[in-house]
Order: structure tokens, then C-alpha cells, then sequence
């Protein structure tokens, strides 16, 4: 006798078939290694082993949840973590804490959410495509998009950078008893470029292993301080819970949201989910890829937002309502560390050295780390490892040297750099939301891993709301700050070109209802190279 088949049997076979297709469609898109650059060569990269056997046999199948597989793919999510820890970060939450007191804590947790949203859709890409967001923005855009997206990126990460390298800088002068100047921490916080060179030549999980035990550093002496100065818990807890914000805390709430989205970070992620040898053109393994790095990094921007927490509370505990609240910042935060809580066993000021310089060298090789995917992908250079890190070492320590002697006068004057810094990397952050978002929705370049409709809105959603409060930074910042008319002229003209390249960016994802993009310019709507 013979059976029919049954009309789920032909959907089933339907779906297999254009799954099939989609997965074809991108595997033709991936460039030989041979003639582009990629994020690791093929022996770098790590195997992940499948400790059932069973998991070899149907690669449309996702196998099984194991600990050992979660433990092989975790590493990425706490290296892109460090960028949520890095000195501007840690400066944004002692000033929260000191004029905000725990009334921003909600709002530190909801951004660190926003981020890990930003970061997996990050993940997201370079696993489905097995290139990075740099590469692919370079297949994407014309060249004199992609020319500008790399500028823009350059210039946030230098931005990052100078205060990475002089978080690190002062984290030295404190630990020295100031007998290190400035600029001789900025020199010694430079040489990490071969200190990280020295570190990829044993592999990627030696590298990993080092970034765990600076972090695990930061988490215990933020921790130390913590339970030091032993913050109100019934406040810390009706800070997170119940949201707050006023007139005179708007400022610290921008800055807490805006210092979570770093650009060069959202470049970095989509690339160190490579170091994994993760087939792209298996289904199931890429989406089980996908659901241990989303684990991975839950958990390290959970551990993240404990530190951070702990730096706010430690302020809020100690300068709330004080006069030294609103005069509070990297540099003499130590300072005011030792008055209020004198010595002991472990002077609080040492602790808070060591935290600040773990927290500068792991953002600077982070850096430096994103720097060569940045540079290497929007250029497909084919450079030796040290000769590329050297190059993108020099781009950021070379004004970084410069910044710090011309602004070692006084703690006014590196607040005043700190807030021009955040300003500059403020900017850039549509220049890496975008096209990420451009990138995750195209079904050509994701298959069938391209975010939903639900999902995309709410990533649109979510990068809209980041550029509005950047966008306040960058007003408020420049009220205060532009004066004299040619200044002004300058700072407009310059104003309106960025309006219209975010306009392109914008048109050229879809994003923009079709009825709004044919009112633009025709240039601003094309797509090719």
C-alpha cells in the first residue's frame, strides 16, 4: 500500500529547502581568507568540541545545552564587557553617585540592558555571517561611506582611548605617591600594546584568562569598598526599583546611558565571537552559537552592572548632598576617598588605584584589540599582527601623550577634556548603531537569522532613544561651550553635514518610509558601490 505524503510533510520540506537557500546565499557571500582580511586565521580560532555524539548527526538541529560547550564559548562577552568598565565609565558613575545619590540606579540597570541588546545583535552578525561588522560595512556601503563610517569609528575609539590611557595614567600617580608624573603613566599604560602581543602569541584563551583576572580584580576592590563604606540598603534597593530622575540630576542621567553604548565596542563584539570555529553554514550550530553567547553575556554585563553599582553606591554613601559633590571627578576622587574614609589595614585610596588601573589596562588592550578589526576590516589590510597592532596603537598613544601634557595644569582643565571626550564619542554612536541595525534585518546578508519585525522595532526603538539623549549631551554641551561667531559658524556647518550623513544612513537601511525617502536628495538614497 501506498501512503501520500501529508501536506505538512511538503511545508516541512518547503521550509528545509529555502532554509537551504538562504544558508547557500550566504556562504556565497563569505570571502576567501586567502584574499581578504578575517579576524583570525583558521588555527587561531578554537574547535568547539561535541561531547555527545549525537550532535554530529543532523546539522539543522541545535544539540543540546551543556556546560562544557558554555564554558568553551565564553570569553567574547566579558572581553567586550571591559568597555562598560573602562575609566569614563567609572568617572560617569562616581559623578552620579555623588549629585544623584542612588536615585539613578534604575537607570544605570535599564542602560546596561540597552547594551546588551546593542551587543548581542552585535554577536548576532558575526556568527550568521562569519565576518565582522567592519567587513561587512565595507561590502555595504560606497567608498566614500565606508571612508567616513571608518573615520568616525577612528575618532571614537582615539576618544575612548584618551581616557583609557589617562584613567590608567592616574591610577598610576595615586598607586606611586604621585612620583610618577602624568605623562610617564600615559607612556608606561602605552607599552600594554606589547604586553598584548606577547599575550595573543599564546592564544585566545590565554588572553581571555588575563582579562578574567583583571576583572575579577576590579569586581573585588570596588567590592572591598563596597562593604568599606556599607551603603544604605533599604536606598540602594528602592534605586533600582523605583524610577527617579529630576532637574538637577538630567545631566548625570545622560551620562549614565551614554557612556553604556560605546561605537568601537559594537565593531569589537562582531568579531570576537569569530574566535570560535563555528560552521556558518549549519543551522544548528550557528543558533546554538548564538544561544551561548547570549548566556555569556548576560552574565558578564550582569557582573559589569555590580561594579558599576558598587562605584555609585560608594559615592552616594560617601558625597551626597557634601560640598565636594559637584567638584567630584577621576582625578581627585581618591583624594576625597582618603579624607572621608582615612587608612586602616588597606588604605581606601590603594583600593581604588588598583581598581582604576585594572580598569584603564583592560580598556586599552580592548582598544587596541578593536582597533585592528576597525581598521583592518573598513581597509582590508592583510597586515602582520604586530605591525597592525603598532599602527593602531600609535593612532590613539601619539595625541594621547600630547593631551596629557598639554592638559596636566590643573583638575579643571582634564574635566574639561573628560566632558569634550564624551561629547566626541557621543557623536559617533549612529555611525555604529546604524548600519548594525541595516546589517541584522537584511534576510541577503542574515538568512534566516535576520531579526524579526517585533525585534527590529525595538532596536530601532532603542537606538533612537540613545541618539535623543546623546543628542541632549551634545546640545547642552554645546550651549555652554560655543562661543564667538566664526566658532559658531563652524560648529553649525559642521552640525548640518553629520545631520545629513545620519539622513543616509538612515535612508539607505529602509528604515524611513518609502514616501519619505523619495523628498530626499538623490543621492542619499542609493545603494551600490
Amino acid at each position: 500500500m501506498v501512503t501520500q505524503p501529508r501536506e505538512d510533510e511538503f511545508k516541512d520540506n518547503d521550509k528545509d529547502e529555502e532554509a537551504n537557500r538562504l544558508l547557500t546565499a550566504q556562504s556565497q557571500s563569505l570571502p576567501s581568507s586567502d584574499d581578504e582580511e578575517v579576524a583570525y586565521e583558521a588555527g587561531e580560532k578554537i574547535l568547539i568540541v561535541d561531547f555527545d555524539s549525537a550532535d554530529a548527526v543532523d546539522s539543522t538541529t541545535v544539540p543540546p545545552f551543556s556546560l562544557k560547550k558554555l564554558w568553551l564559548f565564553t570569553g567574547p562577552g566579558f572581553l567586550m564587557s571591559i568597555a562598560f568598565l573602562d575609566p569614563g565609565n567609572l568617572e560617569g558613575d562616581l559623578q552620579a553617585g555623588a549629585i544623584a545619590g542612588y536615585s539613578l540606579l534604575w537607570l544605570l540597570m535599564w542602560a546596561t540592558i540597552m547594551g546588551l541588546l546593542v551587543q548581542l545583535l552585535s554577536a548576532r552578525v558575526g556568527v550568521a555571517t562569519g565576518r565582522h561588522l567592519a567587513e561587512l560595512c565595507r561590502d555595504e556601503y560606497p567608498t566614500w561611506a565606508r571612508l567616513v563610517l571608518w573615520f568616525m569609528a577612528e575618532v571614537a575609539l582615539i576618544g575612548a582611548d584618551i581616557q583609557e590611557v589617562i584613567g590608567s595614567a592616574i591610577a598610576i600617580q595615586i598607586l606611586s605617591r604621585g612620583v610618577l608624573p602624568l605623562w610617564a603613566g600615559v607612556v608606561i599604560t602605552a607599552s600594554d600594546c606589547f604586553m598584548f602581543l606577547f599575550l595573543e602569541n599564546y592564544g585566545v584563551r590565554k588572553l581571555e584568562a588575563v582579562f578574567a583576572v583583571l576583572i575579577a580584580t576590579m569586581a573585588l576592590s570596588f567590592a572591598w569598598m563596597f562593604g568599606d563604606t556599607k551603603p544604605n540598603g533599604k536606598e540602594l534597593l528602592m534605586g533600582i526599583l523605583v524610577p527617579r530622575l529630576s532637574s538637577k540630576t538630567i545631566r548625570q542621567a545622560v551620562g549614565v546611558v551614554g557612556c553604556v553604548i560605546m561605537p568601537h565596542n559594537v565593531f569589537l563584539h562582531s568579531a570576537l565571537v569569530q574566535s570560535r570555529n563555528i560552521d556558518p553554514h549549519k543551522k544548528g550550530r550557528v543558533q546554538e552559537a548564538l544561544n551561548y553567547y547570549s548566556i555569556e553575556s548576560t552574565i558578564a554585563l550582569s557582573i559589569t552592572f555590580m561594579i558599576n553599582l558598587f562605584v555609585t553606591t560608594v559615592f552616594a554613601k560617601g558625597f551626597y548632598g557634601s560640598k565636594q559633590a559637584n567638584s567630584i571627578g577621576l582625578v581627585n576622587a581618591g583624594q576625597y576617598l582618603e579624607e572621608k574614609y582615612g587608612g586602616g589595614l588597606l588604605p581606601i585610596l590603594y583600593i581604588w588605584g588598583i581598581g582604576l588601573l585594572a580598569a584603564g589596562q583592560s580598556s586599552t588592550i580592548t582598544g587596541t584589540y578593536a582597533g585592528q578589526f576597525i581598521m583592518g576590516g573598513f581597509l582590508n589590510l592583510r597586515l602582520k599582527k604586530w605591525l597592525r597592532a603598532l599602527i593602531t596603537r600609535s593612532f590613539a598613544i601619539v595625541p594621547t601623550i600630547i593631551v596629557a601634557v598639554i592638559f596636566n595644569t590643573s583638575e579643571a582643565s582634564l574635566d574639561v577634556l573628560n566632558e569634550w571626550l564624551n561629547v566626541l564619542q557621543s557623536i559617533q554612536i549612529p555611525f555604529a548603531l546604524i548600519p548594525l541595525l541595516t546589517l541584522v534585518s537584511k534576510e541577503q546578508i542574515m538568512g534566516t537569522f535576520r531579526i524579526g519585525p517585533i525585534l527590529e522595532r525595538v532596536a530601532w526603538t532603542v537606538t533612537a532613544l540613545v541618539i535623543v539623549i546623546n543628542g541632549y549631551l551634545l546640545l547642552d554641551f554645546l550651549l555652554c561651550e560655543v562661543k564667538g561667531l566664526l566658532f559658531g559658524f563652524v560648529v553649525c556647518t559642521g552640525t548640518a553635514a553629520y545631520v545629513a550623513f545620519v539622513v543616509y544612513l538612515i535612508s539607505h537601511s529602509g528604515a524611513l518610509p518609502s514616501s519619505w525617502v523619495t523628498l530626499l536628495p538623490q543621492g542619499f538614497h542609493f545603494s551600490g558601490n
